[in-house]
């Protein structure tokens, strides 16, 4: 079997070596080349016919965004981005997953043994993941291209239906960004309130709360603990804490945990899709959507017991479909359907 061929873009030299020496302990991936900046990158992509890129989003002579824009629209591949977890970090690797970089790590650190073991498997794991999948050219002047199924959800989907006390809840993982995006792109002002555990690091969760605000007639913020769900709302667990839901007499609250990692993640969707089980019953709406791993699949199924309705992203429009893939083979999905008409389809449900 071919290895797959990665070239490495970073402007420190420091970090060239060190994920070269990363990808090197790995049997399948082969470092071609390294590139010290985007122009440099450029003629090695040229000559080495790369399977994945890792791009970092900070370097000289030609931004990383800039050059991700240029390379999504003339020869479009897997990129994963290196991050710094800063706010201006977070800013600009979500910008960089809007414009069809598959995922992103950390920039790694010179840190103990048992850290750093974790941060190669995790690149490793990301790098493979990319390989596999298939990244379309993007088209500058098409918002479609960016905002995937934009004009599509909005098309035949009634603005106002009868008022509920429906609980909408979604996991998503890797491609989530976007995807989550795309649904609540679709979704009127007063849609059901909805929660959100997707998988990203703390310093993320505020910029990830504005761009999805940004993206609906929905108001999305940062969940709090205690804080009461009501329609028309999207809450956001923050990066650091599992988000769960419980009751307060007749209403429902947002409850956040600082407990372990559940399936490595926190927050995690195994947690929040359990206390929705627990708690709202066949109150809920249930969507699984892009995401490696299985985190929420077993609980996703406690909740169609529960008497909940679910939603699964299907495999065609997921960038990965491993926690989709995993809720369905748990028997925990009424609908499996493309990403562009999971809204209309939560609007049937409460209507």
């Amino acid at each position: 079997m071919a290895k797959i061929k990665l070239l490495i873009i970073d402007d420190s030299a420091l970090i060239r070596q060190m994920l070269t020496q990363i990808f090197n302990e790995s049997d399948d991936i082969e470092v071609v080349g390294t590139a010290g900046d985007p122009i440099i990158a450029r003629e090695k992509i040229k000559a080495l016919n790369p399977d994945v890129l890792t791009l970092d989003v900070e370097m000289p002579r030609m931004d990383g965004l800039t050059f991700l824009r240029n390379l999504m629209r003339l020869r479009p591949m897997p990129v994963v981005m290196i991050s710094t977890l800063t706010e201006k970090g977070a800013e600009v690797t979500l910008e960089a997953l809007q414009l069809g970089a598959v995922d992103f790590v950390a920039k790694p650190k010179v840190v103990v043994s048992n850290s750093l073991r974790e941060y190669a498997d995790e690149i490793i794991g990301k790098v493979r993941m990319a390989a596999r999948v298939k990244v379309n050219a993007l088209e500058i002047n098409s918002p479609g291209a960016v905002n995937v199924g934009s004009a599509t959800n909005r098309a035949g989907v009634k603005k106002h239906f009868k008022t509920t006390n429906k609980i909408v809840a979604l996991g998503s993982s890797t491609g989530g960004t976007e995807a989550l995006k795309s649904v609540v792109k679709g979704l009127p002002s007063n849609a059901p309130a909805i929660v959100v555990s997707q998988h990203l690091p703390v310093a993320f969760s505020a910029s990830f709360a504005k761009h999805v605000d940004e993206s609906t007639e929905m108001s999305a913020c940062i969940a709090k603990d205690g804080q009461l769900i009501l329609p028309g709302n999207i809450y956001i667990a923050p990066g650091d804490r599992h988000l769960l839901v419980v009751r307060d007499g007749a209403r429902y609250v947002c409850r956040l945990d600082d407990g372990a990692p559940v399936n490595r993640h926190k927050p995690s969707v195994e947690v929040m899709f359990r206390s929705i089980a627990q708690n709202v019953g066949s109150n809920a709406i249930g969507v699984m959507l892009t995401g490696m791993g299985a985190d929420g699949a077993v609980a996703m199924k406690e909740m169609r017991d529960a008497g909940a309705i679910n939603i699964v992203q299907d495999e065609a429009t997921s960038v990965v479909w491993g926690m989709p893939g995993e809720a369905f083979k748990q028997g925990a999905a009424h609908h499996v359907l493309p990403l562009e008409k999971i809204a209309a389809q939560i609007l049937a449900l409460v209507d």
